[in-house]
């Protein structure tokens, strides 16, 4: 006779403010990822009105962008010891303030130098507040509703790079260079006050001292391969100092991972890479990710020197892939409920790299609908795999497991992101050497979006390894 598999326990219900509570959640760390890649794209387009108000360089002043960059690289793995020594909510809500009056100090700057302390101190509480934020998503949300919950929010670090851009140019067009810093503070106040109304206390559950050894280990090596990346995409350094720096960046690297394999609590935990839907989503997620620096990068490239517009017009064309990101907002969690997640992320990652080669075939009299079609249905596509990845990585986790989950994530996000943007940069260098011309052409950028449409489909092998029940757990129609 078959045996009877006993019931699982159910949860006890939850009272009217922890309903609240839950719905909540998603929104308060969604407005603080938004802040975040908002203010992370937006100062660059007031990188002109800055140097001149601060009586310096274009090229000075794009430290403004990179110390933030490399502040957020260097302390994110810290982000995970720190939310378990001192408890998730306190340090998400101190990384809030900080980040908040750090802007306020930006906006206040009265010299290049005051600017970058700023940015630094904007970055460390960047660093602590969106991982630490996930990990409260990923303890307080039943699995049963995180991928809607993931859903929500993946929107914002969609939405920031594309927002960005129109945003900053209409700011410094029509008002100063001061207020893409102030426009923080309404933002930050509202996420205070969302989470001391909101999200209940928790309580250190890690007494372990921070891993000094894989914390200078892990910043050198990441601190030089992002700022080696980032200087590839803007050709900022010569080229020995470039090699360096990823020379660096790797030993490093090396270094870090065989001394996590002797450390007890290590600040990056290889070990998570031991759980198959963990180890595939950030593998197969971060070649997907390319698309996220590499396309913005690209478009702006094409948009403004292949085509000769003006910055605000070219943002308000890229902007209209926020458009399938909305619609995704609706479609992602019944889409992948429905389906499962291999199945999701094997198709999809061919169709984001489908229409992120398709921007290849734009011209200057491509009509400007037929660009924001492709824009449209390609973020809608990106968006639903970042939903799949990002929710998927989690599935096999246990609780004590995702804050140390979270900050993983994060390095390997920043990373991807910024080699994205460097793959794309190495490409427009290597066609125009190819063809043997001198300034940038409509075939190099051409190429560009074709190699980054080609890295994306290769995220298709990884994805391919997962168990067809992967994800079940997550899903309610399974």
């Amino acid at each position: 006779m078959p045996t009877e598999t006993p019931a699982t326990p159910e949860e006890p219900p939850l009272s009217h403010h922890e309903k609240q509570a839950v719905r909540m959640i998603p929104f308060i760390v969604g407005c603080a990822l938004f802040m975040q890649m908002l203010d992370s794209t937006v100062v660059a387009t007031a990188l002109p009105a800055m140097a001149e108000a601060l009586d310096t360089s274009v090229v000075r002043m794009n430290v403004a962008i990179t110390s933030y960059l490399l502040a957020v690289a260097v302390f994110v793995p810290v982000s995970g010891w720190a939310a378990d020594r001192f408890g998730s909510r306190r340090v998400f809500l101190a990384a809030v303030a900080l980040f908040t009056l750090s802007s306020i100090t930006c906006a206040l700057s009265e010299s290049l130098t005051q600017l970058i302390v700023s940015r630094v101190v904007q970055g460390l509480a960047g660093a602590m507040m969106v991982p630490v934020g996930r990990i409260i998503l990923l303890r307080k949300i039943p699995k049963k509703d995180l991928l809607k919950a993931m859903s929500f929010l993946s929107m914002p670090a969609l939405f920031g790079p594309i927002i960005g851009p129109p945003l900053g140019g209409f700011l410094v067009t029509y008002f100063s260079w001061h207020w893409i810093f102030l426009i923080n503070v309404p933002v930050g106040i509202a996420g205070i006050f969302l989470i001391l109304r909101y999200i209940s206390d928790d309580y250190p559950v890690a007494p372990h001292k921070l891993d000094w050894p894989g914390f200078l280990l892990s910043a050198i090596s990441i601190a030089a391969l992002v700022s080696g990346f980032e200087a590839i995409g803007h050709r900022a350094l010569p080229p020995l100092q470039l090699i360096g720096l990823i020379i660096v960046g790797v030993a490093c690297a090396l270094l870090y991972v065989r001394h996590a394999r002797r450390a007890e609590h290590p600040i990056i935990d290889l070990s998570l890479l031991r759980t198959p839907t963990f180890a595939i989503s950030t593998l197969g997620g971060n070649l997907c990710r390319f698309a996220v620096g590499a396309t913005p990068f690209l478009l702006a490239i094409m948009l403004q020197v292949g085509f000769g517009l003006s910055p605000f017009a070219a943002g308000m064309i890229t902007f209209t892939s926020a458009g399938g990101a909305l619609l995704m907002k609706l479609a992602a969690a019944p889409v992948i409920d429905r389906m499962g997640f291999k199945r999701i992320l094997v198709v999809n990652a061919l169709l984001t790299a489908v229409f992120v080669a398709l921007c290849a075939l734009f011209r200057a009299d491509t009509p400007v609908w037929i660009m924001a079609v492709v824009l449209v249905i390609g973020g809608f596509f990106r968006s639903l795999q970042f939903t799949a990845v990002n929710t998927l990585a989690y599935a096999d986790l246990c609780s004590a497991q995702m804050s140390r989950a979270s900050s993983f994530s994060a390095t390997a996000q920043q990373l991807g992101i910024s080699v994205g943007v460097a793959c794309a940069a190495v490409t427009l260098n290597l066609s125009m050497s190819w063809r043997g011309g001198a300034e940038l052409d409509l075939v190099d950028i051409m190429w560009g979006f074709v190699v980054i449409g080609l890295i994306t489909a290769s995220s298709v092998f990884s994805f391919m390894k997962l168990d067809p029940a992967a994800g079940a757990n997550l899903r309610k129609n399974r």
